[in-house]
């Protein structure tokens, strides 16, 4: 063992020893700084430094003796003790930041996860990212709501705060960490929006569909319209998923879950069958052949060479025309309707019941115009054969009544 050396500096430093050792980071020997003192009776030595890669120094390692005498300083090892306690509390803290990472883990193949994570990492990292689930307060909620209504959208306010019930959910349903102890109240938001347009409208979009130059975004509109497929599924569309034998598409993995199968209109075959392949697997594939994941300038290209309304979501609200059109023709039902919507319940089919309505009303006044000009012809062909060249049933009543009078 390296022989203890006592500090021989000008005034002394009682406790101060150092050893000598090889120096670390450069040549040559350094000085290690070691204290003695006695505390409750009890004898400690414990190093406090190395002369160059600490800039310990007699005066420096006195100091820290004092301290740690007067118990106003841990020592080496209980720091190191202390760092580690953390370290391992830290780690069986489970955070939102955490909980996200581990739910994204369980779930690779979840719909919707890449929006689902930038709102996490736009929203809710920021101001709750390090705070676990059993230190959140009904206050931290109505703050994110307020700090969200500046900027955001009700819906996205209603997406986030859901989005953080789910990660809550999650940790306390795998037993990670305790739920919360109050219920996150997910505001209602009335944001469905039905789309349509006009018989105007949809001759100008059809006119600037053929002059696009773009094949892709045309075809992609002109397929939104004829099928009233998603955007995300005509994407994701794939040659294998279309029947040209039996007739039918399949759209797999749809927003209502289980893949679907729709009809292959007449329009849409025709369509297709004249649409461009490659050698892709995708049929509007996206760069390298890859799947699509954006078309948006092409198709507000289109949109505006329209005239389009500003407001109109090209994709989106054709997938409303189709459904609009085929419930104002009175010819649908909803139950068929929602069938090929793939709705995964009637209640978003609902939207175009009015529609269908108002086709049978008018279905139904035709009806009754059609059976008062019978009559009205029935009373005309009446008055001829009888003589009369008034033209009423009533009058011909009145006449009858008036010759009965005279007799």
């Amino acid at each position: 063992m390296v022989k203890r050396v006592k500090t021989n500096y000008p005034g002394n430093y009682p406790g101060i020893y150092y050893r000598e050792g090889k120096r670390i980071g450069g040549n040559g020997i350094e000085k290690i700084y070691y204290i003695v003192f006695k505390k409750d009776g009890k004898t400690y030595e414990e190093k406090v430094g190395r002369q160059y890669m600490d800039a310990m120094t007699p005066a420096r390692a006195a100091r820290i003796r004092a301290e740690r005498i007067e118990g106003k300083r841990l020592s080496r090892k209980e720091i190191r003790e202390k760092e580690k306690a953390l370290k391992e509390a830290e780690q069986n803290r489970w955070t939102f930041t955490r909980l996200w990472e581990k739910y994204k883990s369980s779930n690779p193949g979840l719909k919707g996860i890449v929006t689902d994570d930038n709102r996490f990492q736009n929203h809710i990292k920021p101001i709750l990212g390090d705070k676990e689930p059993k230190d959140l307060l009904p206050l931290d909620i109505d703050r994110l709501k307020i700090n969200l209504l500046k900027t955001r959208a009700p819906g996205t306010v209603k997406n986030v705060l859901e989005l953080l019930r789910r990660i809550t959910r999650f940790g306390a349903k795998k037993r990670l960490c305790p739920g919360l102890d109050f219920t996150i109240e997910i505001p209602k938001v009335n944001n469905l929006k039905t789309e349509d347009l006009t018989v105007d409208q949809l001759n100008r979009l059809l006119k600037a569909i053929d002059r696009s130059s773009n094949i892709q975004a045309a075809n992609l509109m002109k397929m939104a319209l004829f099928t009233g497929l998603r955007r995300g599924e005509l994407f994701r569309l794939k040659w294998e998923d279309i029947d040209f034998d039996r007739g039918f598409i399949t759209i797999k993995d749809p927003k209502g879950g289980q893949d679907q199968k729709i009809p292959l209109n007449d329009e849409t075959r025709n369509l297709l069958e004249s649409h461009q392949r490659s050698d892709s697997p995708f049929v509007f594939p996206g760069r390298d052949g890859r799947q699509r994941t954006d078309i948006k300038k092409a198709v507000n290209q289109i949109k505006k060479s329209a005239g389009l309304p500003k407001d109109f979501r090209p994709l989106h609200g054709l997938r409303h025309t189709y459904a609009s059109m085929l419930a104002s023709s009175g010819q649908v039902d909803m139950y068929t309707l929602q069938r090929l919507l793939t709705h995964k319940s009637p209640v978003m089919t609902q939207r175009y019941a009015h529609l269908r309505d108002e086709a049978l009303r008018k279905a139904s006044n035709l009806a009754g115009d059609l059976i008062n000009k019978a009559i009205k012809e029935n009373e005309i062909a009446a008055s001829k054969k009888s003589g009369f060249k008034t033209t009423g049933f009533k009058t011909m009543l009145t006449l009858e009544k008036k010759k009965g009078k005279n007799r």
